[in-house]
C-alpha cells in the first residue's frame, strides 16, 4: 500500500513539472517579454528529476536554482540585446518647450492647434476650463496619444 501510495505522489509530481512547464512557455509566448522562460527551464530541469524519481525537496530547490540562476544571470543582457528594437521618436523633445498657439485651444469646443518643430498637433489644455487663443504661448506639459496637452504661460 505504501509503495503505490509512493508511485502516485511521484507520477503526480512528473504531472505537475510538466503542466507548469508548459504553463511557463504559453506564458512567454503570449507575452513575448521575457517574463517566464527562466521559470519554463526551471521547472523542465524539476520535471527531469521527478522522472529520476528525485526527492520532493530536490526538485523545488532545482526549480529554484535554475529559475533564480538563469534569471539572474541572463535577464540584464537579454533586456540589452533582445528588445532593442524600440524605435524612437523626437516627439518627446516637444515636452517643456514653449510653443505658439495657432488655432484657439478649447478643450470644450475640441479646438485647438500648434505648430511643434514643423509639424502641426492637436492641443488640448490640462484643465477643461482653461481657453488659450491664437498667438498665446504655451508651454508642452506631456503627449497623450497624438495631442499635446499644454498649458498658457
Amino acid at each position: 500500500m505504501y509503495m503505490v501510495t509512493l508511485f502516485s505522489f511521484m507520477d503526480a509530481m512528473v504531472i505537475i513539472w510538466l503542466l507548469l512547464t508548459i504553463a511557463f512557455v504559453i506564458g512567454e509566448l503570449v507575452t513575448v517579454g521575457l517574463t517566464s522562460i527562466w521559470f519554463a527551464a526551471g521547472s523542465l530541469v524539476a520535471l527531469l528529476a521527478a522522472i529520476c524519481d528525485a526527492n520532493i525537496a530536490v526538485q523545488v530547490i532545482l526549480f529554484l536554482a535554475v529559475s533564480i540562476g538563469l534569471l539572474v544571470g541572463t535577464r540584464p543582457w537579454a533586456k540589452r540585446f533582445i528588445n532593442n528594437r524600440t524605435e524612437k521618436t523626437n516627439a518627446d523633445r516637444a515636452i517643456g518647450q514653449i510653443i505658439r498657439i495657432t488655432e484657439r485651444v478649447s478643450n470644450m469646443d475640441q479646438t485647438g492647434k500648434a505648430v511643434v518643430s514643423g509639424q502641426e498637433w492637436t492641443v488640448r489644455t490640462r484643465y477643461d476650463n482653461e481657453v488659450i487663443e491664437v498667438g498665446e504661448s504655451a508651454r508642452v506639459l506631456e503627449i497623450s496619444g497624438v495631442k499635446l496637452i499644454v498649458e498658457k504661460v
